[in-house]
């Protein structure tokens, strides 16, 4: 007897089934979130005495010293605006993408094959654009919130009245260029995913339990970070603001290519790689739990939309 086939998302539960996975896994490694950031705007200012400038040697240093002037609380500085920005990312890049390769498909691709990596790649880039426009706010407000003092933080609407009052409209949007360049990790990210699926599903006969979508979510994240990291780096310090006491001593950056050169100048070529281990630790296991979460979540969204396609039916 012939089994009924699952039925097939469309790209709203798809968006809603990945935005989900996202908050999960982003809740779960959150203090290496505020880590990560703030390591990536610790530079060498030369204007600044070592007491001025905040430095972590390593990832749990840097918990140490938040927990000591902060507290707990301090690793959770600025959650609700990063859950807000990873949930309006995520949803709005599933959405997009899941629509532009719906739409390929139905119109280049009827048949259902393989997608080359190549095209895999722009379809992913081309939903990254178009994400990108839409959440820098977000993500510039949750830089703000993590690396600002707890005496200067704000909440999500106070901080991006102040971004406009200081720096118009268009300063919301501080950091668009490298951003935007960014949008080949996660082309790279859910390409090298489906990749590594197909080699794990056909070559290794392995079947996608949990477990095994957590280990292939975390290769592919992992060569996403290492490719794109320097323009990552620059993006968190183009949106980063200096606490009130060291302001007028901090020259700001003019754009990314100014990150660049003055990285290299003062600190070196590994100086692009700054606080590149807390960030791939971070997002190796968000994107690895992502993925994993994310088949979880798309049974239970598959369950709902069944039910309400049921009961449409018959009413």
């Amino acid at each position: 007897m012939p089994t009924a086939s699952k039925p097939t998302l469309p790209p709203f539960g798809n968006a809603v089934a990945g935005s989900a996975g996202a908050m999960f896994a982003l809740t779960m490694v959150y203090p290496l979130d505020i880590i990560k950031t703030r390591i990536q705007v610790q530079a060498k200012h030369e204007s600044l005495d070592d007491k001025e400038q905040e430095h972590y040697s390593s990832a749990w240093d840097g918990i140490m010293q938040i927990m000591q002037k902060e507290g707990v609380a301090g690793l959770y500085a600025g959650l609700g605006s990063s859950l807000l920005g990873t949930a309006s990312t995520n949803f709005t890049y599933f959405y997009c993408y899941s629509m532009i390769r719906e739409l390929y498909n139905k119109r280049y691709n009827p048949a259902g094959g393989t997608l080359s990596t190549a095209l895999e790649l722009l379809l992913g880039a081309a939903a990254g654009a178009l994400t990108t426009l839409v959440t820098t706010p977000v993500a510039l407000v949750t830089t703000r919130q993590q690396t600002l003092p707890s005496n200067e933080r704000q909440s999500v609407l106070r901080t991006c009245m102040s971004i406009i009052n200081e720096e118009g409209v268009g300063g919301l949007w501080k950091g668009i260029q490298p951003s935007l360049i960014l949008c080949v990790n996660p082309a790279i990210t859910f390409a090298s995913f489906e990749k590594i699926k197909e080699f794990a599903l056909n070559t290794l006969k392995l079947s996608m339990t949990p477990g095994v979508s957590f280990v292939v979510g975390a290769l592919s994240k992992t060569l996403a970070t290492i490719v794109t990291y320097p323009y990552i780096m620059a993006k968190v310090r183009l949106q980063w603001k200096p606490s009130k006491e060291i302001q007028d001593k901090v020259k700001p950056y003019k754009g990314s290519i100014d990150v660049l050169t003055r990285v290299l100048q003062s600190e070196g070529f590994f100086g692009w790689y700054r606080g590149m281990g807390a960030q791939i630790s971070k997002a190796v296991l968000s994107q690895a739990l992502l993925f994993m979460m994310k088949d979880i979540f798309t049974n239970y969204t598959i369950m709902a939309y069944a039910l309400l396609l049921k009961a449409s039916r018959k009413a």
